[in-house]
């Protein structure tokens, strides 16, 4: 299932995740720091919604309440409520 996630308090803009019922199958960011953001769909493909969750929910980014780790965390588990909620 693709999802795509308007993100709230971050550079990035918005983020694209694909499920295959709870693995994390692609990530991608539109804005953002480059890097950063080529490094971390990387890091979390094959992992499990909780496991991004667990790993990379809750980091801030310079005071800002959030991250772009934070934002993919909220939005996973978002695609996979609404991934459930087609089922």
């Amino acid at each position: 299932m693709s999802y795509t996630y308007k993100t709230k308090g971050t550079c990035s803009t918005q983020i694209e995740v694909e499920l295959d019922g709870n693995i994390v199958k692609n990530v991608k960011f539109t804005g953002g720091c480059n890097g950063n953001l080529q490094a971390i769909p990387r890091l979390v493909e094959g992992m499990t919604v909780d496991e991004v969750e667990r790993r990379i929910g809750g980091i801030c980014c310079n005071m800002k309440g959030t991250s772009c780790g934070d934002q993919l965390a909220k939005a996973l588990r978002e695609a996979y409520q609404a991934q459930n909620a087609v089922s």
